[in-house]
């Protein structure tokens, strides 16, 4: 494959196509069409077939590494507002960082002299992981999601939201700093106090829900999807902050606290999903999934040292 180079003046042409055909938001294929139809004596410019479309491959980089520019390859996956780009950005680093691949070597920040701007070089991987991320009701977001299916040949994981691993982990955070709030707050029995929080949630215990579920309910939260594993970590946070806002205190007090906040947090997801908490679906299982992405990890690496 040949590289592109930004001064190339085929590259030119590409991205001047590519960036007008994404902010007219439609098709990228009409919006080629339609674009060359209309300028294309004025560019001087033939017409050009579904092949020679700028892809994936068109915006890669080599200079120690290789890489793809972030800024271009949010504009790839529909992402045209800065604030939006940067959030998406960020949950990648994250994900990252929560998989346990090195960061350093998948996303560089770099200040870019030749755009005035701070830009990040992306690897393949980091590419894949921020098109898992981002909004599949983006078209190009579910082009690139495709994409990146056929390349690892993993389709399972076009279902599953890397995210998932950062409120799993935000979880784990939650309930250790909850556990600290309530033994200072005069809780001796914390699997009651537990009890209390996923009676008012789920309308039973964590040990009936294991057993409807069937799954060990220590790993109860391995199998959630996001919209869940949220709901959870909002009642954790919740009823942290009730705890301490309204200086409650003893084991019955904060019992009926996390039961309230539970039932609270049943209602919103009723409203929100149409469905009891304890019929949300089961998700691959966080480490599957972690295991499976890591393999990806290591298979993309492959590609771009080939």
């Amino acid at each position: 494959m040949i590289l592109l180079s930004k001064n190339n003046s085929k590259y030119r042409r590409k991205k001047f196509v590519f960036d007008i055909a994404f902010r007219a938001n439609f098709s990228m294929l009409d919006a080629i069409i339609s674009i060359l139809v209309s300028v294309r004596y004025a560019m001087e410019v033939p017409l050009i077939n579904e092949q020679s479309f700028p892809t994936f491959e068109d915006f890669q980089h080599q200079n120690g590494m290789v890489y793809r520019w972030a800024s271009e390859f949010l504009m790839m996956l529909g992402y045209l507002d800065y604030k939006e780009g940067k959030k998406l950005i960020d949950k990648t680093m994250k994900a990252l960082i929560n998989l346990g691949v090195d960061l350093h070597d998948n996303i560089q920040k770099v200040e870019r002299e030749d755009e005035g701007k701070t830009d990040y070089k992306m690897s393949r991987y980091a590419c894949y992981i921020m098109a898992m991320n981002g909004n599949p009701k983006l078209r190009q977001v579910a082009f690139a999601q495709n994409y990146f299916a056929e390349q690892t040949r993993r389709f399972e994981l076009l279902r599953q939201d890397p995210e998932r691993l950062s409120v799993r982990s935000e979880i784990s955070e939650g309930n250790k700093a909850l556990s600290k709030t309530i033994a200072r707050h005069g809780v001796s029995d914390y699997a009651r106090f537990n009890l209390a929080g996923y009676e008012g949630m789920y309308g039973m215990s964590n040990q009936e829900l294991a057993e409807k579920r069937n799954i060990d309910k220590e790993k109860l939260f391995d199998y959630m999807g996001r919209t869940e594993l949220a709901a959870n970590l909002f009642r954790i946070t919740q009823t942290e902050e009730r705890i301490r806002s309204q200086k409650l205190q003893g084991q019955y007090q904060l019992e009926t606290a996390h039961r309230e906040v539970g039932k609270e947090v049943r209602n919103f997801v009723e409203i929100n999903t149409g469905d009891k908490p304890e019929n949300l679906p089961k998700e691959m299982p966080l480490n599957e999934m972690k295991k499976e992405l890591k393999d990806v990890h290591r298979e993309l690496r492959k590609v771009d040292e080939e």
